[in-house]
């Protein structure tokens, strides 16, 4: 067995063991720089992670764990996600009621677990490593125990998390009963043989309505909105960016690693399910206030259009829906930051709270204003290509079927519409009647400089996407499309 592949992984690990036994030595108001040096750490790692071969494709435990280009684009995508969730989380410290070494460890533990999940080439690695991501979040999201609302969240996640693995292990118990294997590999040297057998077809439909529940599309999205408003603003950050693009790697490697038939059988139903995840977002978002309610509507419309990808069943397609991926990344991430810091001291979150912003912090108002304007697809940021190469690909597709340009419509709609609730945003931040808090919003070395990783990264992927979009390119390439 190959050890060495997961070298990232071991790191990680005892990263997160160590922030948790640093606690035992540390007085409780020296915690927070457990959080600073946990991101230190990921950072370091991240570096690491470019002198890690992953060119081609091998394999440890049995070809249960791969290390391709995909694994690779995708790990270290989670990592720069944590990076920048742990200097958020060091930020927002000071409201969470105990434990705080222990916030930062779960973070790492969720980030291990969403690094498993970017090399699963087998269905028992596929679940083990997605209950390892959930079971941190039932807690992460539920952390602030002093706020009804955040256990509120708490308790709405387990029981949708909870839900959403009961169909992941029937139907993986299905694929084993009928196949006789779990591994990735087999199964499609074995999908001839077990193309007309309906339970087994039965099996692979329940997985993935399973990781449906994870990405939040249509009909398994409505834990989101209830979520994202109850739990810690870091914490929502990392369900929004670290745990959709989980299962979205999974739903990649299911559809085009394991069953490659499947995604072609179910293009028309994954293309209605797009359609209606695109159209709940876009227009549940529309009467929003709640700030992080409505980025949970917004994250919902973004899990459609990343279906775009899947739906259009070519490499092009997949690497344009990683490439719509590392634009949200830097897009959703920056948006938090600046929430994290301007609501630190507001219970509501109403958009009215970012009224005067613009005199408050121009820095920060004109981070959140890039962020919303590359939420709605405006030129010349990340999410306006992002976009663009989606619905290429999808018109591409169907111009050959002639069965999904109705898809097309559907996607200028939703785009259309998000302008109004995004530019909602940007018109409370130098438009918006000031009631509240006035003074000037202090912004620490650190988190300045994430913030700078965040803007430069929509600007350089809206800009200069040339070399963005041959990476993506190059992760998908061992993908299979029919």
């Amino acid at each position: 067995m190959n050890y060495s592949l997961l070298i990232l992984e071991y790191l990680v690990a005892a990263l997160g063991l160590g922030v948790l036994l640093a606690d035992l030595w540390l007085p409780a108001e020296r915690r927070r720089e457990l959080g600073l040096a946990a991101a230190a750490g990921v950072a370091v790692i991240l570096l690491v992670s470019f002198f890690v071969e992953g060119i081609g494709a091998q394999s440890a435990f049995g070809n249960m764990y791969v290390l391709d280009g995909l694994a690779m684009f995708f790990k270290r995508f989670f990592l720069l996600a944590a990076f920048i969730v742990l200097v958020m989380a060091a930020e927002f410290a000071d409201r969470v009621p105990g434990g705080l070494s222990e916030y930062f460890s779960l973070i790492l533990f969720a980030l291990l677990g969403m690094m498993f999940a970017a090399s699963a080439n087998d269905f028992s690695v596929l679940f083990v490593s997605l209950e390892l991501v959930t079971v941190t979040f039932y807690v992460l999201v539920s952390f602030q125990r002093s706020r009804m609302q955040s256990l509120e969240a708490g308790v709405k996640y387990l029981i949708i998390g909870a839900l959403s693995s009961a169909f992941m292990v029937y139907g993986i118990a299905l694929v084993f009963g009928m196949s006789g294997t779990l591994n990735f590999h087999t199964l499609t040297l074995e999908s001839g043989r077990l193309a007309g057998n309906s339970l087994f077809f039965v099996g692979l439909v329940l997985v993935l309505v399973g990781l449906g529940f994870k990405i939040a599309t249509v009909p398994f999205q409505i834990w989101a909105p209830d979520v994202y408003q109850g739990a810690p603003t870091p914490t929502v950050a990392f369900l929004a960016v670290g745990s959709k693009a989980t299962g979205f790697v999974l739903l990649l490697r299911v559809l085009f690693g394991a069953v490659p038939s499947l995604a072609a059988n179910l293009a028309q139903v994954l293309a209605g399910i797009a359609a209606c995840t695109i159209l709940y977002g876009s227009l549940c978002a529309i009467p929003q206030r709640n700030l992080k309610r409505l980025l949970g509507y917004s994250s919902i419309a973004n899990a459609g259009y990343l279906l775009l990808g899947v739906v259009a069943l070519s490499h092009e397609g997949q690497a344009a829906a990683l490439y719509y991926l590392g634009g949200y990344l830097f897009t959703v991430l920056a948006a938090f930051s600046v929430l994290t810091l301007v609501l630190r001291d507001v219970e509501n979150e109403d958009i009215s709270a970012l009224a005067g912003l613009n005199a408050r912090s121009p820095f920060l108002a004109a981070t959140l204003t890039l962020a919303m304007v590359s939420l709605a697809g405006v030129p010349p940021l990340a999410g306006f290509f992002g976009k663009f190469l989606l619905l290429k690909s999808v018109i591409v597709q169907g111009m050959t079927s002639h069965s999904l340009m109705w898809l097309v419509g559907v996607v200028i709609f939703g785009v259309v519409t998000s302008l109004y609730y995004y530019f909602g945003v940007i018109r409370a931040i130098y438009w918006g009647k000031v009631t509240g808090e006035t003074a000037p919003i202090a912004v620490s070395p650190l988190m300045r400089l994430s913030l700078y990783w965040c803007v430069g990264g929509m600007l350089y992927l809206g800009l200069c996407p040339a070399h963005a979009l041959e990476l993506a390119e190059q992760a998908v390439a061992l993908l299979k499309v029919n």
